[in-house]
């Protein structure tokens, strides 16, 4: 069963943050923000301060500064023309790197950004340039978000866009964060989440073939993962298929968690861990390549049973158990796991040791089957590529799983042929292997739909969900609590 939402089509024009005039109404977003910088980039002259008036009334703020000729509407410091000086302390800072981000106004986004911003993901002399995607509901939330991204006064955040075309918000883009997705409701098969998000992924990979850098890197975070990144990947030709991604950092992260409490060390002892397959209950992690205090993973930890049954349970459920213990999904940790994925890739592996990450089957050693995303062991020389690691060894347990896993991804793949240009999408899945924590937990629906309620002055209409199951299609509505949220674009974790 596969099935697509009629859901809001990305029209808005990309809306770019900086400072010389600022103008926010709680009527309208129809303001086009945008920004021309200086080629060098250097912090405010410590001993000169713009002068800057504010007027305030129930409705709308406005700064006015002294803004160049030709210098458009903007939001905020973003667009300050500083007067700089101080070129000694900028003269080291690397060229400026274009960084969309979907899904910006969610809650991963909320830890992610600030992360980025601050100079921890690239780098404390890398200046960065954020361009937010969201959804037509999602505009005055993302004024929120750059806001917030203003008044922390990075120094290193030198633009802030926003805006609901992706063929904007991508422009230039040099790394695309995907996260931005709908989550799976109660009720929801994973066939129909593999529909409704494959399209918005679609769409995307569409854009960035258009809009994006040519060497533009994607990690894909919305779920399914593995197969949004195929999707994406099928529809931008323009950019090499080894450029994407799918997230699967943060179950690397949790099996490594795993094993050091198992083994009684600091997770810092565990090293060689992957994650093989999709992200789902059928992934794989490898106990039989890890290792703990350069040790076999084996060898350490002498209850092989515990190996073989509990501790896969374990990384799986994971984020299920962390929904039941505070009601909301996994967030932040998802948010650290995607800093640590573009760290491996934009910082050299260390000797001998390796990551996890869902990419391009093709011309792999290992024989799993080609034309699919499946995660599997990674170096990087630290320069954005990538290469599969060689040296790993296989026993009957391992690889049977790895089939398994293999297996969905194919039968993944058939249903949103559709979607990548191989004719029309049929779905045999053969079992419902979504991860406890890609389900919509109660506090996170609630929170969410208050949040986009409140975001619009008109009666919420019902989502209306097309339900294609071969050969009939059918149509039908949904309450938005079957759903387990109103429409929309909104990634709430794993």
């Amino acid at each position: 069963m596969a099935v697509a939402e009629l859901s809001t089509s990305f029209t808005e024009t990309a809306t770019c943050f900086r400072s010389s005039q600022l103008s926010i109404s709680s009527s309208s977003y129809s303001s086009r923000f945008s920004h021309h910088l200086r080629p060098s980039f250097r912090p405010l002259p410590r001993t000169r301060i713009p002068t800057i008036s504010c007027s305030l009334t129930s409705d709308q703020v406005q700064i006015q500064a002294e803004s160049p000729k030709g210098k458009k509407e903007c939001y905020g410091v973003f667009c300050l023309t500083y007067d700089l000086k101080a070129e000694e302390e900028t003269k080291s800072w690397k060229k400026l790197i274009n960084i969309a981000v979907s899904g910006a106004a969610g809650m991963i986004s909320n830890h992610l950004l600030f992360k980025i911003a601050s100079g921890e993901v690239f780098g404390p002399d890398q200046p960065v340039a954020l361009k937010l995607l969201g959804s037509e509901r999602s505009v005055q939330a993302l004024e929120g978000v750059a806001m917030e991204l203003e008044d922390s006064l990075f120094p290193l955040l030198r633009e802030v866009s926003i805006g609901t075309d992706p063929y904007e918000v991508f422009q230039d883009a040099e790394w695309a964060l995907l996260i931005g997705a709908k989550p799976r409701g109660p009720g929801m098969e994973r066939a129909d989440l593999l529909d409704i998000n494959g399209q918005i992924f679609a769409e995307q990979g569409k854009a960035l073939n258009a809009s994006a850098s040519p060497n533009v890197k994607v990690i894909v975070v919305g779920n399914p993962c593995n197969t949004n990144a195929l999707i994406c990947m099928k529809n931008a030709p323009n950019i090499p298929a080894k450029n994407f991604h799918a997230l699967t950092r943060l179950d690397e992260n949790r099996a490594k968690c795993q094993l050091a409490l198992k083994a009684g060390v600091f997770y810092d002892q565990v090293s060689n861990m992957t994650i093989w397959g999709n992200h789902s209950t059928t992934q794989v992690p490898d106990f039989l390549n890890a290792r703990i205090r350069g040790l076999p993973v084996k060898e350490v930890i002498k209850d092989h049973k515990w190996l073989e049954e509990e501790f896969t349970e374990k990384v799986q459920k994971r984020g299920g158990v962390l929904i039941q213990k505070w009601g909301r999904s996994s967030a932040a940790s998802t948010a650290v796991s995607i800093v640590d994925a573009i760290k491996s890739l934009i910082i050299p592996t260390a000797e001998g040791d390796w990551f996890s990450s869902g990419v391009y089957t093709n011309g792999n050693p290992y024989g799993i089957a080609e034309d699919i995303v499946f995660s599997m062991p990674c170096r990087s020389k630290g320069d954005g590529d990538y290469e599969l690691v060689k040296d790993v060894i296989f026993d009957d347990y391992l690889l049977k799983r790895i089939k398994k896993s293999e297996a969905e991804l194919l039968a993944e793949k058939r249903c949103v042929a559709h979607l990548t240009g191989e004719g029309i999408g049929f779905c045999d899945l053969p079992e419902d292997t979504m991860l406890p924590g890609e389900m919509s937990s109660r506090k996170d629906i609630f929170a969410t739909s208050r949040s986009l309620l409140r975001q619009s002055r008109e009666p919420q209409p019902l989502p209306v969900t097309l339900v294609h199951h071969h050969p009939v299609i059918l149509l039908r509505l949904v309450p938005s609590e079957h759903l387990g949220l109103p429409p929309g674009m909104i990634n709430l974790g794993r």
